[in-house]
This record gives C-alpha cells, structure tokens and sequence, in this order.
C-alpha cells in the first residue's frame, strides 16, 4: 500500500484555514490546477505549467507577493 497521495486528486494544504478560506490543488493533464475551496468544483480554475506553479510558490515562501496580500 502506497503512503504517496495520488496527484490528480485535489488537496488542500494541511495548514488551510478550518473558515474554507483556502485553495486547493491537483496535477492534471501535464498542469497543476488551482481553485478555490469555497466554490466546491463550480468555480473557475487556474491551470499553470509545473515550471510557473513552482516559481509561484517560490515566490510566496520568500515574501515576494506579500504586497498583494494587503
């Protein structure tokens, strides 16, 4: 039995909010989906190349996008 999560299920992270005041993510198709959780699947989704989703996150961890938190 595989302990790895299986990446085309979406997920959230295990630090999101209990309030749903989160996204979640899946791999889909060769690219990484993003959604809102509040919308629960009706809403729109963020589809990005591995390369981008992974600038992205690099980006939020060092504090580059904290201006667009305010």
């Amino acid at each position: 039995m595989s302990t790895t999560p299986d990446p085309t299920h979406w997920i959230k992270a295990a630090r999101s909010s209990a309030t749903g005041s989160c996204v979640e993510m899946r791999l889909h198709q060769a690219a990484v989906e993003v959604r809102d959780t509040k919308q629960h699947g009706q809403g729109p989704t963020l589809r990005l190349h591995p390369v981008g989703f992974s600038t992205w996150v690099t980006g939020a961890k060092s504090g580059e996008l904290d201006h667009l938190a305010h």
